[in-house]
């Protein structure tokens, strides 16, 4: 007998048994993207689900803070400020920093001169082994030996000491690399001469200028007006800064932080140049405006190269501030410049 499929039960509809549904799981929970795989099983009745292990090489994110929506996890690290470093460790590296040199300038002169020896050193080290992120291997111990003899020689023989003690590095650097054969000798000769050069070298001029009598003064002019520069140009760059001065080599430098740079360095060096070395309010001025310039090229300076070698600090000695050559890229030009104009403004 026929039924009328009109009038009839529908036939039965078979079913696949698909996955079993499963509770969404908390916000908290939602770190990474889910990993492709088969679902996992649910979790028995009254136990809390739990997070998954990402597999060995799986990407895992690095920072403490993590969040989700308004979820927020727990355990953040405090973030840096707006000029990319913790401030808190930063003034308190360089308020130790500020310290040590003016105790060591008011003790007595050769214990500054001890001081800024040592720091030598560490920048020669930390900038030679920065160059080898760009495959550059500067030869590193006539380098070493060469900052002995050229502040050394600078404090006993004054400038032609200094020049003379250069130029034995320089050749002692090209001799030393031919060990290494001829694959790549100019490459790492010219970087250990650019070592010499830009470290020991632009040092041995703040060796010149304690070497006179007022020579405490004239450090302390030279050293306080670069800080003013870095504090001036900071406050009027977080505050004003607008317009970008070299946006891909720093761009966190602005115009508004130069003017603000120019502004502290003279505030700062004119009353020293004055009232403690005697000389004139213009010369003040000039010293002041002067060394803003070479402060500010030296940091742009050390920054394009660390853009080039691809890394962020020179070295991490200093918490807030990196390494040693991170604070003095803008002291070591500014020490040669503040030795010539204030050898014309207060001769000694």
């Amino acid at each position: 007998m026929t039924t009328d499929p009109g009038t009839g039960p529908p036939p039965a509809v078979r079913r696949h048994p698909g996955p079993p549904l499963r509770a969404p799981r908390p916000v908290t929970e939602l770190r990474t993207a889910p990993l492709p795989g088969p679902p996992a099983a649910d979790p028995p009745a009254g136990e809390q689900p739990q997070a998954a292990t990402p597999p060995v090489g799986a990407d895992v994110p690095t920072s403490t803070t993590e969040s989700v929506g308004p979820v927020l996890v727990e355990g953040a690290a405090r973030k840096p400020g707006r000029a990319g470093r913790d401030m808190v460790a930063a003034i308190g590296v360089g308020l130790a920093l500020g310290g040590t040199i003016l105790v060591s300038l008011l003790v007595h002169p050769p214990v500054f001169l001890a001081v800024l020896l040592v720091a030598i050193l560490v920048g020669v080290v930390e900038l030679t082994r920065a160059l080898r992120a760009g495959d550059v291997r500067a030869p590193l111990a006539p380098v070493l030996a060469g900052t002995v003899a050229m502040l050394g020689l600078a404090w006993t023989r004054g400038a032609s000491g200094l020049v003379a003690a250069f130029l034995a590095t320089v050749l002692a650097v090209l001799l030393w690399r031919l060990r290494g054969g001829p694959a790549g000798y100019l490459r790492d000769a010219s970087a250990g001469v650019l070592v010499a050069l830009y470290v020991p070298l632009l040092a041995g001029f703040a060796v010149l200028l304690l070497a006179p009598d007022d020579g405490a003064l004239r450090v302390l002019v030279f050293i306080a007006t670069v800080v003013g520069n870095d504090v001036g140009g900071f406050a009027a760059g977080v505050l004003f800064g607008r317009h970008p001065m070299a946006p891909s080599v720093s761009p966190k430098k602005s115009w508004e932080g130069m003017a603000g740079s120019v502004v502290a360095c003279v505030l700062v060096a004119t009353p020293i140049v004055t009232l403690g070395l005697g000389g004139p309010w213009w010369g003040g001025v000039l010293v002041g405006v002067a060394l803003a310039v070479s402060a500010t090229a030296g940091d742009l300076g050390e920054s394009l190269i660390k853009r080039d070698l691809g890394i962020k600090d020179m070295g991490h000695l200093l918490p807030g501030h990196g390494g040693i050559m991170d604070r003095l890229d803008s002291l070591l030009p500014s020490a040669a410049v503040a030795y010539l104009l204030l050898s014309v403004v207060v001769p000694a």
